[in-house]
């Protein structure tokens, strides 16, 4: 029924939980920081975190006019908590990626695929689909998550929203990947999680959408206009759809 096939990570592929607000990571990154030459207290590096985001965050939209929904790249927001504090560094520098993992470690308290869903990739490929997957994710975080979980070789192609500065469900993200692999809309099938993010951001590029309503879902919302919909969060009949 199609020819390629568009994933949500986080919600849809994969079951995760982390705690930015939590004061332990603070202090914990504090002290990691601390130990790398830039001294900080928690509380002094959780405003400080929260500013640079808001200015990286601004300086985008200044950038990409065009773009409604923005990301950053969070690399550049803990290079720049290193160089307030004078430990020169570059923000793909190796102490600066390695915070970056420290940090969603961290606050990660688990990660795991939904039932069936390894085996749902697979069988997707084995049927002749390509099949992708397009996140709201900082690919600092992400690119060892999807190792962890046993499935970036299983995909044709990833976008990631930290890498183009914008994300779902801006309509120029869902074009991003469109051009890039030159899929036709109408052979292109979105699946997802979130009814704005996922299915409408799809909807409004010319996909079909795919909505599944799991335990990271917002509220759920009847009234979806997506093609096809799983309200309880079976991830097993994702194949009813797709396959």
């Amino acid at each position: 029924m199609f020819k390629n096939y568009l994933f949500d990570l986080y919600g849809t592929l994969a079951d995760t939980h982390t705690d930015e607000w939590n004061m332990s990571l603070w202090e914990s990154t504090a002290a990691y920081y601390t130990q790398k030459g830039a001294s900080y207290s928690a509380e002094e590096l959780n405003k400080a975190y929260t500013s640079l985001v808001d200015k990286e965050k601004a300086v985008i939209h200044k950038t990409h006019p065009e773009y409604k929904y923005i990301d950053i790249k969070i690399e550049k927001v803990f290079a720049q908590l290193y160089r307030s504090k004078g430990v020169e560094c570059k923000d793909n520098d190796k102490i600066v990626l390695d915070t970056a993992r420290y940090f969603r470690t961290t606050s990660r308290e688990y990660l795991k695929l939904y039932e069936g869903i390894s085996e749902l990739l697979d069988d997707l490929k084995k049927n002749g689909g390509n099949v992708y997957l397009l996140t709201n994710a900082q690919r600092s975080f992400t690119w060892d998550e999807l190792e962890m979980l046993g499935i970036r070789d299983k995909f044709d192609g990833i976008v990631i929203s930290s890498d183009e500065e914008c994300c779902k469900p801006d309509v120029h993200f869902y074009r991003i990947i469109l051009d890039r692999y030159g899929l036709d809309p109408k052979e292109t099938i979105m699946s997802g999680n979130d009814p704005v993010a996922d299915i409408k951001g799809a909807k409004d590029a010319g996909l079909s959408a795919l909505y599944i309503h799991t335990n990271l879902s917002p509220e759920f919302d009847a009234n979806t206009n997506a093609d096809f919909v799983i309200p309880n969060g079976d991830t097993l009949k994702m194949r009813d759809y797709l396959i």
